[in-house]
């Protein structure tokens, strides 16, 4: 029941005007972005409160006391939720530091629990679902092939919006965009926050040292505080050099608690992830160079993900306890990630930069070397039907189901017309 006033949320369903528990009104500029990992529910959203607009997080419930049965209260994770949303009002709720959370009651008529009750297997799914066979396959093909360049001018946009921030600087970029990429969705923004924090050129002034770039990225990340009570020589020289370092540069850490480990096996932590980012750096950093003199061919392209981590890090998944041995390098569906996310679009945006729109088929011609991806989304599509051959069928496909059928954009979507049109005719 939980994730359908998620839904609801997201949607705007709830309506625009709300009124809080204490009688205030509450106008909802933006729902923010739903997350469905670990973390509050919304982030980004925007709400109107009286006179101030507050921009952060907002958490719902079934319960208000869900709050402090899933442990919030003691998670600085949920210090920046502005509003909590719950369907049973059955107390008030705190963050951490004992402030009050503005809070929203909703009800609904029991008419709308009998519609949801027929319906809410269908959240998930494609509206069309049942229709796709029907389509012609030339139509299919066509707006698959137009989504994929969607996809790809999309990720470019991201990237030459950082190169803009960068004042034109590639390394920097392509040093923000990896560091992204290695976050594998789940920590992606707290990797690219870390990343943004840390210019290179402070790195090169470490290049030759792999323990102080450690010390810094861990610094920066947040991971290195020696209250903590973890009495290991390796984090704690990490601790005094960050110390040291963060000082001498003016550094400010990130806060420990952006960083994500739901259903993350210990192999796949951001510490690992985090250590293999260094080895990239010790010695200067080149990525940027090596992705365009590999000129999208995949076998060239995976050997610059060739990386293995070796002492620390080969027993261990966070700082303090052993876990054994653990995979020493990236997965080949980590490597096909990174070569998806980050190689394709990075030589994209380079051509696009220089305006060099025929080198620019490299980026879709990495695409098309590459194995499609396995995750839900593709599975239901296949499910419908859908033929995926490849990483550009499957970026397609992403694009489709995130831009048009989550937002219910079915009007804009050339399966959505298509159909439409044929019911027309008869």
């Amino acid at each position: 029941m939980e994730r359908l006033y998620q839904y609801l949320w997201k949607h705007s369903m709830l309506g625009k005007r709300l009124v809080l528990n204490d009688g205030r009104e509450v106008k909802v500029l933006h729902p923010g972005v739903w997350n469905e990992n670990a973390g509050p529910d919304f982030s980004a959203s925007r709400i109107k409160i009286d006179d101030t607009v507050w921009v952060g997080n907002v958490e719902i419930h079934v319960k208000a006391s869900d709050w402090y049965r899933h442990k919030h209260d003691a998670d600085p994770a949920y210090d920046g939720v502005v509003l909590h949303v719950v369907a049973i009002e059955d107390g008030v709720v705190n963050r951490k530091d004992g402030s009050v959370i503005p809070q929203v009651g909703v009800t609904f008529p029991q008419e709308f629990f009998s519609l949801y009750s027929s319906l809410s297997e269908k959240i998930k799914d494609v509206r069309c679902t049942p229709h796709l066979p029907s389509l012609p396959k030339l139509t299919v093909e066509d707006w698959l092939s137009t989504l994929a360049v969607e996809r790809m001018q999309q990720k470019s946009e991201r990237i030459l919006h950082i190169l803009r921030e960068c004042q034109g600087d590639w390394q920097q970029t392509c040093f923000i965009t990896f560091a992204r990429a290695l976050g594998f969705g789940l920590n992606s923004e707290p990797f690219e926050m870390m990343a943004r924090s840390l210019p290179l050129n402070i790195l090169a002034h470490h290049s030759d040292s792999l323990f102080q770039i450690e010390a810094l990225l861990f610094g920066q990340a947040g991971m290195l505080d020696m209250t903590n009570h973890i009495f290991d020589e390796y984090y704690q020289s990490l601790c005094r050099e960050y110390y040291f370092l963060a000082r001498k540069y003016g550094l400010r850490p990130l806060r420990p608690g952006v960083w994500k480990y739901s259903k993350t096996r210990p192999g796949n932590f951001p510490h690992r992830r985090i250590a293999m980012l260094a080895q990239y750096l010790c010695g200067g950093f080149s990525l940027m160079a090596d992705i365009l003199a590999a000129k999208g061919e995949e076998e060239k392209s995976r050997e610059l993900f060739a990386m293995d981590l070796d002492g620390y890090w080969e027993t261990h998944a966070q700082f303090g306890a052993e876990t054994g041995r653990a995979p020493k390098s990236l997965s080949k569906n980590s490597e096909d990630l990174l070569l998806i996310n980050l190689v394709a679009p990075l030589i994209y945006s380079h051509c696009a930069h220089l305006g060099d729109y025929d080198k620019a088929e490299q980026a879709f011609a990495l695409w098309m070397q590459l194995d499609a991806e396995s995750n839900t989304y593709i599975r239901q599509w296949k499910g419908a039907g859908i033929e995926c051959k490849d990483a550009m069928h499957s970026q397609a496909l992403l694009q489709l189901r995130k831009c048009y059928c989550d937002p219910g954009r079915c009007l804009e979507c050339r399966f959505g017309h298509s159909l439409l049109r044929n019911t027309i005719k008869k």
